[in-house]
């Protein structure tokens, strides 16, 4: 009985990641959508939708939220020591390391 609840949970995880890269879709069609309309409000919402639904993709298939955020870091190191990109982008994601680092994320 018990590999049988395992299958169960399985297919419940397979059903669920599916669900989950479904709504990732549609939010960023929702963020296309609200770029054109320029509404800040739709698009700050549809971010944050992305932003969620990446973090739990993770944790369903096995990346923590902790990992997310140290690699989130590591990429933002790197690009930055790379200095790749034009002043207004390396000032962007040194604003961004700067907020994440402040927040303890």
């Amino acid at each position: 009985m018990r590999a049988r609840a395992r299958e169960i949970d399985v297919a419940k995880n397979l059903k669920m990641i599916d669900w989950l890269k479904a709504e990732m879709v549609d939010s960023i069609a929702q963020l296309f959508k609200s770029l054109l309309l320029k509404s800040s409000d739709a698009v700050c919402d549809a971010l944050s939708t992305i932003i969620i639904l990446a973090y739990i993709l993770g944790q369903k298939v096995g990346v923590s939220f902790a990992e997310v955020d140290t690699k989130i870091k590591n990429k933002l190191h790197i690009s930055l020591d790379e200095s790749l990109g034009g002043e207004d982008w390396l000032g962007n994601l040194s604003e961004l390391l700067v907020y994440l680092e402040k927040s303890k994320r």
